[in-house]
């Protein structure tokens, strides 16, 4: 049972990923109290809480006692130091829910490198080729998914990551990457291939605490995560959060007692800048 005192920080959290990855804007309106707590399923006191948390931070104004507004901070230019003499390739993967997707958001606001995200780039093919093969466009548990579809939907990521490479850009790629990131055969041969136009590779995991990730999902409402909070508890025995890829990573905590993601993504990069370097 997740701590009520912890509940706002989980909420504060996915609320400040969303506006420094740039899907909450500056100077936009956030929905009521009430409806917040509805949104979230929580108590409107949870919500007042963590409404409290953003605003010491600055991320949120209060103009009236029913009107909540956002301010992000200004997003600099993406400075010249991010600009590598050889394309660089972060694939960031995930459990549903981790925050994989805000942090490469957040990534690409600071560099100025594309983000290639495999549901922006597949999931509209995806939902009509499970359909034309008779099953829920929302499926993402079944073999005909599993074995059919799912690989279709990594190609094609792939092959967008290496057409930005090939013509010199680095590339910033989220999915969950669980088959890819547990199989050696697979890490190797991806970063070999993509050796060959100079690029360095970084594999980063996103980690996330089950109360924190299951806080998101339900937040999100997403059609295709029903399966999984259906049985939460069946899923996460299944999935086993202490998965980590087979090859050198980088960890990001993405639970809500770590530090924020815009810190610990200027921290990955130094690393990152500073292993080039060093080469």
């Amino acid at each position: 049972m997740t701590p009520p005192e912890s509940l706002h920080q989980q909420i504060a959290r996915n609320i400040r990923n969303e506006i420094e990855a740039g899907v909450l804007r500056d100077g936009q309106v956030l929905p009521s109290t009430r409806d917040l707590a509805a949104q979230w399923n929580v108590s409107v006191f949870t919500i007042s809480e963590a409404m409290k948390v953003l605003m010491e931070e600055g991320l949120v104004v209060s103009q009236s006692r029913s009107r909540r507004v956002v301010r992000a901070p200004a997003q600099p230019v993406p400075r010249s130091e991010y600009r590598t003499a050889a394309p660089h390739v972060i694939f960031i993967g995930g459990f549903a829910g981790s925050g994989k997707t805000e942090l490469g958001r957040i990534l690409a606001r600071q560099t100025g490198w594309p983000m290639l995200d495999k549901d922006t780039l597949t999931r509209p093919v995806v939902e009509a080729a499970l359909e034309v093969l008779g099953m829920s466009p929302n499926d993402r548990e079944s073999d005909t998914y599993l074995d059919l579809v799912r690989p279709r939907e990594y190609e094609a990521l792939l092959a967008a990551t290496d057409e930005n490479v090939e013509c010199g850009n680095s590339a910033i790629v989220t999915a969950p990457f669980l088959r890819e990131f547990g199989d050696a055969a697979w890490i190797s041969r991806t970063s070999a291939r993509l050796s060959k136009y100079r690029a360095r590779v970084t594999l980063v995991w996103v980690f996330c605490d089950e109360p924190t990730m299951q806080a998101y999902i339900r937040h999100r409402g997403a059609a295709r995560d029903s399966a999984k909070l259906a049985d939460w508890n069946g899923y996460i025995g299944r999935i086993g959060l202490d998965f980590r890829p087979v090859a050198p990573y980088e960890l990001i905590d993405n639970s809500a007692s770590s530090s924020p993601l815009q810190e610990q993504s200027q921290e990955l990069l130094k690393a990152i800048l500073a292993n080039e370097a060093g080469e």
